[in-house]
């Protein structure tokens, strides 16, 4: 998956939110607990909605790059119950005018019987994941210009 996100805030804002660890915990839809290791690796317990209950994982994120205040990628592996997935995203920021353009990509990896599932039940289920993340962003970076 990939695509642009147009955010209202200075490239040196957007870059602050997406850039902490603590930041993007908030952002992640059914983020229950949250760990920082250390500047490069954190953990999170997550509850991904996958029909009844849903899907409890240990998610392991690790930074595998960044050339602030322009890019960043970085590697989350999780694991629960009948599934493993593997996520690897990066995200480009340009200045937009007044504005930053954030250009991202996702490339994500799902195995065990949850995989099993297929591209066609989970792609719905990661899309408005992408989304909700993306919409929650566009709101702490608009709160955190006027800080």
């Amino acid at each position: 998956m990939s695509g642009t996100k147009e955010l209202s805030a200075p490239r040196p804002t957007v870059w602050s939110v997406i850039n902490e660890p603590s930041e993007m915990a908030k952002l992640m839809p059914g983020v229950e607990s949250f760990e920082i290791v250390d500047e490069k690796h954190w953990t999170a317990k997550v509850k991904v909605p996958l029909g009844l209950g849903g899907l409890k994982m240990t998610m392991n994120f690790e930074k595998l790059e960044e050339r602030e205040p322009e890019f960043a990628s970085m590697r989350a592996k999780g694991q629960g119950v009948g599934a493993l997935m593997d996520m690897t995203t990066s995200f480009t920021l340009s200045e937009a005018g007044t504005g930053t353009s954030m250009a991202w990509e996702a490339d994500v990896k799902i195995a065990g019987p949850v995989g099993a599932m297929g591209q066609r039940v989970l792609q719905p289920i990661v899309t408005q994941q992408v989304s909700q993340v993306l919409d929650a962003l566009e709101k702490r970076v608009a709160a955190a210009s006027t800080e």
